[in-house]
């Protein structure tokens, strides 16, 4: 089967979702879900997006993104992502997403590494809001199609450019056709034992980019959240504990009931010092505190925290959250340009699975989904502007005889040794891999 599209992209978090919805709409544009359009790490996000709050916060907020990234970013990218942050988010704001307010202003809260307050949300399933306003919207489009449970297998070249990519539905292979491909398929977090992500996220774009020799960036670059919900005997997905409960104000404890380290110190600080305190303890969990806050304001403001937590037999109004580190996301990925293009013509990377280098070597907390926003739309206006120039000449490709599942092992062996390559003893001693 065949099919010729304008635009292909791959993947439905936000960054996929919102390039589409800049694109232009007298384009033809087809949108690929490995799952569901809700089963990203887009829907998991809970603390909220990083913004400046005004023009006088963008040199601060670089500052921020800097210092969190041990000054290893790229410096236009961070000042890219902090001068279009309020545009982006006024734009959810008209899209439809409802942050939090009193008195009809927004709300901002504090995450570890930022300078003052300014983060936006909506409750702890900030995420959530995001991607189900921008599913409906994506639906809404008449220009935009939409095909769920859809594996991407490889992309299709014409020297060094690509032209397409080859999917699998319904154990039939579908050759798509298309003038420009945005690849949006998300992190890594499938190929650890212990880690926050969405299991089915295990790094498809970035084996497809090896595979072809697209650019890869800072892959070594890999971080671990500090407070991950402990539950005994189980890995894979764990349930995140929000940086921004610790911006409110909750405690970290040692198992001995002392407090050992400054919470709102950047991730990879926090991280380390847990995991240093857990080998001197000897123990698999230190505690996070919220006890000594007024219950009203737990259950208000972090509800979905709440309930889960109740689910597995805790409740934080009374009793301190057994956590510990979990991998949480990817700074590496393909390479791109400050409009998310790659080393390959006609091929973008947008969101997790692209490296703009604007997070260095650890991600100032909530300016994952931010990056989403501005540089997937930076992404659309470039194709906007000239995807009019483009030629494809579509060919004969033949069937890759290979099973999903058989591709899937294929590109996690890949990503693997890639990863542990650049990482050495370490990806396997602190990032428990699979």
């Amino acid at each position: 089967m065949e099919n010729i599209v304008d635009v292909l992209i791959v993947g439905s978090g936000v960054s996929g979702l919102y390039c589409a919805l800049n694109l232009d709409e007298k384009l033809n544009v087809l949108v690929v879900s490995k799952s569901n359009l809700k089963n990203t790490n887009t829907y998991l996000a809970q603390g909220g997006i990083s913004t400046a709050r005004n023009n006088n916060d963008i040199e601060l907020f670089i500052e921020d993104t800097l210092k969190a990234g041990q000054h290893k970013n790229k410096i236009d990218s961070v000042s890219i992502l902090a001068n279009e942050s309020i545009e982006n988010i006024d734009e959810l704001i008209k899209l439809g997403v409802d942050f939090d307010k009193e008195n009809d202003s927004i709300l901002y809260t504090k995450e570890g590494a930022h300078s003052i307050n300014r983060i936006v949300h909506t409750k702890d399933n900030t995420g959530e809001s995001v991607a189900r306003t921008l599913i409906n919207r994506v639906l809404e489009r008449k220009n935009i199609t939409v095909y769920e449970d859809t594996f991407l297998a490889d992309i299709i070249k014409d020297k060094n450019s690509c032209i397409g990519a080859i999917l699998i539905k319904d154990n039939e292979q579908i050759n798509v056709f298309a003038k420009s491909i945005v690849l949006a398929t998300g992190g890594i977090g499938g190929l650890f034992n212990n880690s926050t992500n969405q299991e089915i996220l295990n790094g498809d774009g970035l084996a497809i980019a090896i595979k072809n020799n697209v650019k890869l960036k800072d892959i070594n670059y890999i971080q671990i959240h500090p407070t991950a919900f402990y539950e005994e005997g189980k890995s894979g997905k764990r349930l995140l504990i929000s940086e921004a409960v610790r911006g409110e104000g909750a405690k970290l404890l040692d198992i001995n009931g002392n407090r050992f380290v400054d919470e709102l110190l950047p991730r990879d600080i926090v991280s380390k010092t847990i995991l240093k305190k857990m080998k001197e303890d000897k123990s698999l969990y230190v505690y996070l505190d919220v006890t000594f806050m007024e219950d009203e304001f737990i259950q208000n403001r972090f509800p979905s925290i709440y309930k889960e937590c109740l689910k597995r037999g805790t409740d934080i109004t009374k009793e301190y959250i057994k956590v510990s580190p979990a991998q949480h996301y990817f700074m590496g990925g393909i390479e791109v340009d400050l409009n998310s293009k790659t080393s390959m013509d006609n091929l973008y990377a947008v969101g997790e699975t692209s490296c703009t280098g604007v997070h260095g070597a650890n991600r100032l907390a909530s300016n994952s989904l931010l990056e989403g926003l501005v540089f997937s739309k930076r992404c659309a206006k470039h194709i906007n502007s000239n995807i009019e120039s483009i030629n494809i000449n579509t060919r004969e490709i033949i069937n890759i005889n290979k099973s999903v599942k058989e591709i899937t092992k294929e590109n996690q062996e890949i990503v693997i040794k890639a990863i542990r390559k650049e990482c050495g003893d370490n990806y396997d001693e602190l990032l428990n891999c699979r």
